[in-house]
């Protein structure tokens, strides 16, 4: 049953990706490039997901356990350190020179996007070198 909750669960998000216009690097690109061809569109996509981030955190932070499974994965932490910043800057970086990011990337395969053959590769080779260089760096404290 969790198998088909997850399936459904990530196939809606998938369509949200496609419908919403996060599947094509193009959009993305010109939604982040204020001074020449901005389309602001995504920003109410961006608006949307935060609202029901939201909705959903303050959900969970209702409930003793998940309608499914035995306990929440919350994280335990909150303080910022080499992980915190460099992460999100890699990515976001990333985000601008090809207009994929992982999710819409995966999405767009199934709809034969341009450029996600070369992308998905790129992405995974990135996803071990992060794993090995997070195995060398320094750990804070609370880890």
């Amino acid at each position: 049953m969790s198998f088909l909750i997850n399936l459904a669960l990530g196939l809606l998000f998938g369509v949200g990706l496609v419908v919403s216009g996060m599947s094509d690097p193009a959009k993305v690109l010109n939604f982040l490039d204020f001074f020449g061809t901005w389309d602001p569109s995504l920003a109410f996509v961006m608006g949307g997901a935060v609202l029901v981030g939201f909705v959903g955190y303050r959900s969970v932070l209702a409930r003793q356990k998940p309608i499914i499974g035995d306990r929440f994965y919350l994280p335990a932490k909150n303080d910022i350190d080499v992980h915190v910043l460099a992460g999100p800057a890699i990515f976001g970086i990333g985000w601008g020179l090809g207009g994929f990011c992982p999710g819409p990337a995966l999405a767009g395969l199934g709809l034969g996007a341009a450029g996600t053959v070369a992308f998905i590769p790129a992405m995974i080779t990135g996803m071990w070198a992060a794993r090995l260089i997070d195995e060398t760096l320094p750990r804070s404290s609370s880890d």
